[in-house]
């Protein structure tokens, strides 16, 4: 079942969590989320902090939509778009493959296991995403779309990856969260 827009409309502090076990699909592949990050327009590692740009303007709104940008070049990094109150999106950091299992090893260049999606340039990668999606409605059918899934027993958290160039109030923060006792999850020592 496709995700209403309703649930987008929340902080990314609480859509981040209640991200995890949802399922993401484009075409033949079907991904379960088992890590996330959120951002928020206060927060000196998210896009938004500094104001609008052409490449930002997804992240202030509408809620429901998909903010893709091009990091150092290569990775293509997929944001949900959350909260209509303030500029906030939820980074997708790992998933664990449903469905497309063959499409996504071709896309990841014929790698197995957790390394195929435990980064989130990986996961833009098998979802077969780029910049063109960034504004992309998840919650209507066609394109990339947001399913409903079962949340994981248990979550961990711990604070987010590769913003050394934030405050270190921002750095700190435990805005990570990743799905307990699973192996499709990036740098799982610093979580808890």
């Amino acid at each position: 079942m496709l995700l209403p827009r309703s649930f987008y409309d929340r902080s990314a502090l609480e859509v981040a969590p209640d991200l995890l076990g949802k399922e993401l699909r484009h075409g033949p592949v079907r991904l379960r989320i088992t890590e996330v990050e959120a951002y928020t327009e206060d927060d000196t590692a998210c896009h938004a902090y500094k104001g609008r740009t052409d490449r930002t303007e997804v992240l202030f709104g509408p809620p429901g939509r998909a903010y893709v940008y091009l990091c150092y070049g290569i990775h293509q990094m997929l944001n949900i778009v959350t909260d209509s109150t303030q500029a906030a999106a939820v980074l997708v950091r790992a998933c664990e493959p449903v469905a497309g299992l063959e499409v996504v090893r071709e896309r990841r260049g014929g790698k197995t296991g957790p390394v195929l999606l435990t980064g989130p340039g990986k996961v833009g990668q098998a979802l077969g995403v780029d910049t063109s999606f960034s504004g992309h409605v998840l919650y209507r059918r066609g394109g990339v779309e947001l399913h409903d899934g079962a949340a994981p027993a248990a979550m961990l958290t711990g604070p987010r990856v590769g913003i050394d160039y934030a405050e270190p109030v921002d750095r700190d923060a435990p805005w990570r969260f990743a799905s307990a006792g699973t192996r499709w999850v990036s740098r799982p020592k610093s979580l808890r």
